[in-house]
């Protein structure tokens, strides 16, 4: 066993009865700190500060009252403008979000339904019915559900009340990625090679797929967000892409359309964010670097491109520009690209909406996206020229989502948040997030705590904010990514910009791990662990000693402190001396189990005195459950189908059941080949993580 001495960095003294332990823990110089973090009001808490240099005038009017037809941190983000703008606001909510902030910021509030989104969110009849009770004049739809469906649009036209965002026929033509291939074609966009039909049924994509050559991305003709793409590399695969991407799409946009397209292997994922008015013109506010992602949802993203030069730059916006020319758009608009390693550029998509990544560039160019949109929308012309939009900085985003990286890197987590405190107190730092303490993550919606953004002269800069944001960033009730956030912007590829949209599973084939600690790391985790323990026991004895005890405490002696400590399966010596600052951790067990966030990850010791060390060795273990056998739910969700009963013989893969979790459709296979024993669920259950499915012989 290692020896470990801790010195003077190491040690907490006990505090008073019921001390609750600041967080987060923060490094200073070599030595390990707590700092308060202040406290925040709800509305500091959720709409953060916009990192954004837009100018409000207050006699340019607008609209007396908007409806904001959405949730979450996209809800509050657009009643924070429309605050700043003058603009009274109409909140939606279903039954479940009577109490989240977006509800809290609103002027008035409306219930919609229950908590399904079919139900509530995507309930137009309810929405139109909210608009004419509230006197709303117009809608702000965010992104996602209703904000690029043209009915939607056309009923709002109809009762005379106006939609912020493009007219329906730009809906239309760019949110149909077929139709909005072939209009790309005719603006001389650069297009990717493809199936420019809609795909009848799985034979024909098959025939499709080897007619187009593998591999092919099958994705929903009305989709985005990531919800209905699969890429398959053979016939199998185009099946089961199929079948999977049509449910999604079909579950998230009402329409199961499908096109078939060549995938572009080992692709950059850049954007151009666009701007129109209904006067003819049309900018490009320069691009946004989106290849981090996983299962198509990007993770990180940051404006400028790293990748892009000048030139390219410019031919990029250009093309997006002539593409929203060629359809009369107007209003804030993405038109996304595939680079590949030779800066040859690809249209993917136009999504008629704001994008989730919007604020890294506002952070760049000064503008309020949001401002800009209910300007056009009143019939405003563009303030700006395409000379006077500026690259100033660099911003990065991280999305923050409550779920598991270490399953595929990251499987949906639920439950409610004890403890919420964002990083706002660090310099440069913007967090749009929709939630408090207290507030849920439910199986219903998007798992998005909130989008952290950081901005800086430079990337450099801008990076080493989003560490130290990471780093004091306090979630707790609920599992998160942060550490996969925090490796993604340290990793040594990420600093270089040698990147794409296959970064993770190439980072990390295996999976991802957490940090990897280094030796002096692994120490300083040590001596943090091992300082937490002895606080612990020293605020039990000065418990006893309040408590007069008619047993007489027997005070221990702080210098003999000899620890044993196990991490990773190694057994570590450790002393411990009794000066220094103090730290925290996320959870301690009576037993010496501990959990500790450093350096992103949330690391789990067992740590003993070498007294109880010695006991423990005698202890017997419990024996580890056979996942071989029994298929248990990785994630919270809702099953969707089964495709066994007892009594049938599987194979290992073989599929078993359909999980749908946060309107994403997860295939749950067998881990051996052999016969079904039972089965513990059916189609429409609700189950959680870790229950039982199936058991097999």
């Amino acid at each position: 066993m290692a020896g470990l001495c801790v010195g003077e960095a190491a040690l907490v003294t006990a505090g008073r009865r019921g001390r609750r332990w600041p967080q987060p823990l923060l490094r200073s110089a070599a030595l390990w700190t707590l700092k308060h973090v202040p406290h925040y009001s709800r509305q500091h808490l959720v709409v953060s500060r916009s990192l954004c240099s837009a100018a409000y005038d207050s006699n340019e009017k607008t609209f007396d009252k908007i409806l904001v037809a959405n949730r979450g941190e996209i809800a509050c983000r657009v009643i924070k403008t429309c605050k700043k703008m003058g603009i009274k606001t109409v909140a939606i909510h279903s039954d479940v979000d009577a109490s989240s902030v977006h509800v809290k910021m609103a002027d008035e509030a409306v219930c919609v339904g229950p908590a399904p989104t079919s139900k509530s969110y995507l309930n137009m009849d309810a929405i139109m019915e909210a608009i004419k009770k509230t006197g709303a004049q117009a809608v702000h739809p965010g992104y996602g559900f209703l904000s690029e469906n043209k009915e939607f649009a056309k009923c709002l036209a109809a009762e005379d009340v106006i939609f912020i965002g493009p007219d329906t026929h730009a809906i239309q033509a760019m949110g149909d990625k077929i139709e909005s291939k072939l209009l790309a074609k005719n603006a001389k966009v650069n297009t990717i090679p493809g199936f420019d039909g809609v795909v009848k049924d799985a034979d024909e994509a098959v025939r499709i797929a080897r007619e187009i050559g593998y591999p092919v991305m099958i994705k929903a003709s009305a989709g985005g967000g990531g919800k209905g793409m699969r890429i398959a590399w053979d016939d199998e695969e185009t099946r089961d892409g199929f079948r999977f991407s049509s449910q999604e799409a079909a579950s998230s946009f009402g329409d199961d359309r499908l096109l078939i397209e060549k995938f572009i292997d080992n692709p950059r994922h850049i954007e151009v964010q666009v701007l129109g008015d209904k006067h003819g013109n049309a900018l490009w506010l320069n691009e946004r670097e989106c290849s981090i992602q996983r299962r198509n949802q990007k993770v990180v993203e940051e404006a400028p491109s790293l990748f892009l030069d000048s030139e390219t730059r410019r031919a990029m916006g250009e093309q997006a520009v002539a593409l929203a020319k060629a359809v009369n758009y107007s209003s804030a608009g993405t038109v996304e690209f595939l680079v590949d390693s030779k800066k040859n550029f690809y249209f993917l998509e136009m999504n008629t909406r704001l994008q989730v990544e919007h604020p890294v560039t506002e952070c760049i160019t000064g503008l309020d996206l949001v401002q800009e949109m209910i300007r056009v929308a009143k019939g405003y012309p563009l303030r700006h020229k395409q000379a006077d939009i500026p690259i100033n900085g660099w911003a990065v985003e991280c999305r923050v989502y409550a779920e598991d990286p270490y399953k595929s890197f990251g499987l949906p987590s639920i439950g409610r948040l004890s403890q919420y405190q964002e990083p706002l107190h660090l310099p440069g730092v913007r967090v749009d997030s929709g939630i408090q303490p207290g507030s849920d993550i439910s199986i219903y919606y998007d798992p998005m705590i909130s989008k952290l953004i950081t901005y800086g002269s430079d990337r450099r800069e801008a990076l080493k904010r989003m560490e130290d944001a990471l780093d004091n960033y306090v979630i707790r009730g609920v599992t998160h990514n942060i550490a996969l956030l925090r490796e993604v912007i340290i990793n040594s590829r990420f600093v270089k910009g040698d990147i794409n949209t296959k970064f993770l599973s190439d980072v990390y084939p295996d999976g991802f791990k957490g940090h990897q600690l280094t030796e002096n790391e692994r120490n300083q985790l040590l001596a943090i662990a091992s300082s937490l323990f002895v606080a612990s026991q020293l605020r039990a004895h000065h418990f006893q000693e309040h408590e007069n005890s008619r047993v007489p405490v027997v005070k221990p002696q702080v210098a003999n402190w000899e620890l044993s400590v196990k991490l990773h399966d190694e057994v570590y010596t450790v002393v411990a001396s009794n000066s220094g600052p103090t730290f925290s951790c996320l959870s301690r067990e009576a037993g010496g189990n501990m959990s500790i966030q450093f350096l992103g990850t949330v690391y789990k010791v067992h740590i003993l005195t070498k007294l109880a060390a010695e006991l423990n060795k005698f202890m017997l273990e419990k024996a580890a459950e056979d996942t071989s056998s029994i298929l248990r739910s990785p994630m919270p969700g809702m099953v969707v189908a089964v495709s066994v009963k007892p009594g049938d013989l599987v194979a290992e893969g073989q599929e078993i059941c359909v999980i749908e979790a946060m309107k994403m459709q997860n295939s749950m296979t067998a881990g051996k080949t052999g016969k079904v024993k039972s089965v513990h669920c059916k189609a429409g259950d609700t189950v959680g993580e870790g229950d039982l499915l199936v058991e097999l012989e």
